[in-house]
């Protein structure tokens, strides 16, 4: 049926396709979950949104589930999980097509989960496929201006967020037994002595537009925050305080509970509040969460460290816009260090052009050594997009060939910041994270991982 409608498409002319187009995905995404038999009203869904920490956050309520004893399959960014097994994300998207995400959320009712937790984007979203998936728990992580070129603006991508929380009053109401196990139910009466799953929101109270999206109809609403003296109407306080720095993660108390995260960067505390949000609506006691989550050990390709016996720290991180560059620094700059080098480039295919001269400012100014190099061009010129970043670098005083370097070739640059990292430097190199491919134009694809790719050179330096 997709390779149908995938013909069709190529017939229809552009400028009439154009105006098919909310047709032609509202329909893709009802095919979708046809052909599936609708796989979501037999899992409890949570939907994670946000501009950032949507993938680890993801993560983190998938995991902390998992060890609390739930079988979960997720969806993100970074990886997959259906329940009977886990890899990395291979589609070079957020939010995969309707026919993957039906197709993966029916083999978890195959691999008998009770929870799927699906990383849902505002681009996701444009293109309905959010719907016909029905959600129960809905996380908003936090929301600034990004894909603003994509969506024509701040209010379009606020308002496209905005539509998957109106969805959530769409949809229909699910029954689990103690297990947390989907059944049906015949009759009220029966109703009343079953779990019925409430549909929730979980969100970041610090966040400045948290009240558009609190506006929305939910049953049940939690808020964190590390304000703790702050109070909202209807609204379940979360309060989570002063966060502490460890040389292997970060601690905080919320509840009179203290959490002993394995995971670096204060924000991810944050991150880690959604995941004991999500946790707690679902009644789970805190001493039981705190337990699960204090067992996770870290992101795929967020502040993944790479560590083969070199005398040097290197970090991969997904990192790829400036409130997440900023945030990178700060928790690198916490770490004992002599030199930063760091190697990124800037995303083509009409990603926010805009930030790539801000992102080599940032690093100029935070970093001695920058490597500008390669991405993910798409059909745009490459060169011209490592210019754009380049310009913004030599403005915070970075010279050419100096401390700032083009290397085009993504291998070629990070195998040059191996060669240039001396003892207790710290190597970044952002923007990929743990994606497994690289997009070129005419929708070339090439496999990639910063990761391995990281890790091949660094052996090839221990070697010699």
């Amino acid at each position: 049926m997709y390779k149908l409608l995938h013909i069709i498409k190529k017939l229809i002319p552009s400028k009439l396709f154009k105006k098919l187009q909310p047709a032609y995905h509202f329909l893709l995404a009802w095919f979708a979950a046809a052909i599936y038999r609708w796989p979501s009203e037999k899992l409890i869904i949570i939907g994670v949104t946000g501009t950032t920490g949507k993938t680890t956050s993801t993560f983190l309520i998938a995991k902390t589930l998992e060890n609390i004893g739930y079988k979960v399959g997720y969806t993100s960014t970074a990886m997959f999980n259906d329940g009977g097994k886990e890899w990395l994300n291979d589609k070079k998207m957020t939010m995969a097509g309707r026919f993957f995400t039906q197709s993966i959320l029916s083999k978890m009712v195959k691999n008998g989960c009770q929870y799927a937790v699906v990383e849902t984007t505002s681009e996701g979203v444009r293109q309905f496929r959010h719907r016909f998936i029905n959600y129960d728990i809905l996380v908003f992580t936090g929301l600034y201006p990004e894909h603003i070129e994509s969506h024509g603006g701040f209010e379009n991508y606020k308002a496209a967020k905005g539509q998957l929380f109106a969805h959530l009053k769409n949809c229909k109401t699910k029954y689990a037994d103690d297990s947390k196990k989907i059944i049906k139910v015949d009759g009220d009466i029966k109703k009343l002595n079953l779990n019925r799953v409430k549909k929730s929101l979980i969100v970041n109270l610090d966040d400045e537009h948290v009240d558009y999206f609190l506006n929305f109809w939910a049953e049940e609403k939690i808020g964190f925050t590390k304000d703790l003296k702050k109070s909202v109407k209807d609204v379940k306080i979360m309060p989570y305080g002063e966060i502490f720095t460890r040389p292997d993660g970060i601690s905080f108390t919320t509840d009179k509970t203290k959490i002993n995260l394995k995971l670096l960067g204060e924000f991810n505390a944050s991150n880690a509040m959604t995941s004991i949000g999500v946790a707690t609506a679902q009644g789970v006691p805190r001493e039981k969460i705190k337990e699960a989550i204090e067992k996770i050990a870290g992101v795929p390709g967020r502040l993944e460290m790479i560590n083969l016996g070199q005398d040097f720290t290197v970090i991969v991180d997904y990192s790829f816009e400036p409130n997440a560059f900023a945030k990178l620094y700060e928790t690198v700059n916490l770490l004992p260090h002599n030199q930063i080098i760091h190697v990124f480039g800037g995303t083509g295919g009409g990603r926010d052009a805009s930030r790539r001269p801000i992102l080599g400012r940032m690093a100029g100014e935070k970093a001695d050594i920058i490597i500008a190099t390669n991405e993910d061009p798409y059909d745009e010129n490459p060169e011209i997009i490592v210019d754009q970043v380049i310009v913004g670098a030599e403005k915070a005083g970075k010279v050419v060939n100096k401390n700032l370097f083009k290397v085009m070739d993504r291998r070629e640059a990070i195998a040059k910041a191996v060669s240039l990292a001396k003892k207790d430097d710290i190597v970044l190199i952002t923007g990929k994270g743990s994606e497994q491919l690289m997009c070129l134009a005419n929708d070339q694809k090439i496999p990639w991982d910063d990761r391995v790719v990281t890790k091949e050179e660094i052996s090839k330096l221990l070697d010699n």
